[in-house]
């Protein structure tokens, strides 16, 4: 018998759930909230990766980039407040949930993938609050600063 797409979907949140409970019995760095928005961010950067028609693993910098999208589009100004409160700091911190998750056999990982590909990321600061800014509040670009990649809203 097949089961409705519904009560499969809640299967799968459920299984998610107490995978996350489990991993946060062992590592109480992140909130609960803040693996629900990696995993939805992974959604978000996979479906723009279809629809450009690329392989289907993502990157480390990919989901980074993935998740400022996301996280601006979820939370607007209030995204680097969110992220703080949810113990995320700093880009290696979604590298950890993003392990953390892989160990816990949600994820999968190629040969190649480190924790250290998060490593490279990005300022939060300037992710997450420089787009809300007038310009005149801007901090100058110092010398080789690449400008920040200009947000959909």
């Amino acid at each position: 018998m097949v089961e409705p797409a519904s009560d499969i979907l809640m299967m799968q949140e459920a299984i998610f759930e107490a995978a996350v409970e489990l991993i946060r019995r062992r590592d109480t760095r992140y909130a609960t909230d803040a693996y629900v928005f990696v995993r939805d961010a992974l959604e978000h950067t996979m479906a723009g990766i279809r629809r450009e028609g690329r392989p289907h693993h993502v990157t480390g910098q990919q989901l980074l980039e993935g998740i400022r999208e996301y996280g601006i589009a979820l939370f607007g100004p209030m995204a680097l407040t969110v992220f703080e409160e949810w113990g995320l700091h700093a880009c290696p911190d979604f590298g950890e949930i993003v392990f953390n998750l892989i160990d816990q056999g949600l994820l999968s990982k190629t040969e190649t993938d480190t924790r250290a590909d998060f490593a490279p990321g990005y300022d939060f600061r300037q992710a997450f609050r420089d787009p809300f800014l007038p310009s005149s509040k801007l901090p100058p670009p110092r010398c080789g600063d690449q400008p920040a990649p200009a947000t959909s809203r």
